[in-house]
């Protein structure tokens, strides 16, 4: 049972203002602030490198818990500034020829798109698109007809920026298994929503950022890499923490996943996103996921019931964005006037996820994505909000 009470003063601001913009960036909790100036007053005091040094048991402890969020080994992590950098980290170290095959969904990401364009580009590589099925997730026996032996990755976002949808990541994960392809999962959207078990999911790299549903600080990011994997990839750059110059003529990887990170870092967002997580295996996923689903529902619900509002989701398990338009309103006239009545919500531009957008002529989509420190009564306040324009 979640302690709903005491969450809500952990997130002093839940008090002036409907929240509703998670998959944005989420509310941080008090111990995550905490965290973050605590050791900006140690480096205010002693020093950064100082503060680095007397904090480094802490410091490190938050690869423990990456890891236990992820059911992964801590020498499978790598934190870093944000969820790009870990995605194009892990991408950049496949190599690829001409005619090799990248497999993705029809509500892949624009940053991650425009990555395989620029391969494909350099390299002779092809990008194909997976049908989605009729619900609109990736086509799993789509997917199995297409591929191989030119297929050298599949790479999806398990929860897409806007629609709702839920690709089906673990049977995604099955295929690449049975047919050792890698397989390269977008979670940005899902850490912090849901339990992610990347040895369930089957994934053989993860990318993921401290501030969205997971409630961590800005400029945050880790990545999962298989071990077994780890091993066969270079990172596209390095220095001599990833790879030590152990001679004049010779540098040494890392045999750890901290063979994508650099040396410098922002250990205060750090300790910040360290915090975070441990914020959220003790409320635990499984409860933060019930109360997700029931408060997107109330609010799926209420919409469908609008006179005058449209919803845009896609899948049959929805996740907790919820895009939607409604009529007479722009979507960023509508966030803006929400914000006025207290009621803070996104939008989604057709750009993001260009091809579901051009597949469904989609306009920019009013975005609301409630979390678990949300309450019924801000769901029906947007839902008041939605039908009066106040």
């Amino acid at each position: 049972m979640i302690d709903l009470d005491r969450i809500r003063a952990d997130t002093p601001a839940t008090a002036r203002r409907a929240y509703l913009h998670s998959a944005g960036a989420a509310l941080m909790p008090a111990p995550v602030l905490r965290a973050q100036i605590r050791h900006l007053e140690l480096e205010a005091e002693i020093g950064g490198y100082a503060a680095a040094t007397a904090e480094q048991v802490r410091l490190d402890a938050v690869y423990d818990g990456v890891a236990r969020l992820l059911n992964a080994g801590r020498d499978e992590i790598a934190l870093v500034e944000n969820a790009t950098v870990a995605w194009q980290m892990a991408f950049y170290s496949l190599r690829f020829a001409p005619g090799d095959r990248i497999l993705t969904a029809e509500a892949e990401y624009a940053a991650n798109y425009v990555a395989f364009l620029q391969v494909a580009r350099r390299t002779g590589a092809v990008i194909e698109v997976v049908p989605s099925d009729a619900s609109g997730a990736l086509d799993v026996a789509a997917l199995e007809r297409m591929i191989d032996r030119r297929v050298k990755l599949i790479a999806i976002t398990w929860v897409p920026t806007n629609g709702g949808l839920r690709n089906p990541a673990a049977a995604v994960g099955r295929i690449a298994r049975a047919h050792g392809i890698p397989y390269l999962l977008d979670a940005c959207q899902a850490v912090g929503q849901m339990p992610v078990d990347v040895q369930a999911i089957g994934c053989d790299m993860l990318s993921a950022t401290g501030r969205k549903f997971l409630r961590g600080p800005r400029g945050t990011g880790f990545l999962y890499v298989r071990r077994t994997l780890l091993e066969q990839l270079e990172p596209p750059v390095i220095d001599h923490f990833a790879a030590p110059w152990v001679a004049r003529g010779e540098y040494r990887l890392r045999a750890d996943a901290r063979r994508f990170e650099s040396w410098e870092n922002n250990y205060a967002a750090r300790a910040g996103l360290g915090a975070a997580v441990d914020y959220a295996l003790m409320i635990g996923l499984e409860t933060i996921e019930a109360r997700c689903r029931m408060l997107s529902g109330r609010l799926r619900s209420g919409l469908a019931a609008l006179p005058g509002a449209g919803l845009h989701d896609l899948g049959a398990d929805p996740s907790a964005i919820v895009s939607f338009t409604l009529e007479g309103w722009q979507a960023r006239d509508a966030v803006a006037a929400a914000e006025r009545a207290g009621i803070t919500i996104g939008a989604s531009d057709p750009a993001s996820t260009r091809l579901d957008a051009e597949r469904r002529a989609l306009p920019t989509l009013i975005r609301a994505s409630p979390h678990y420190y949300n309450t019924e009564n801000e769901i029906d306040r947007l839902l008041e909000f939605c039908a009066t324009g106040r």
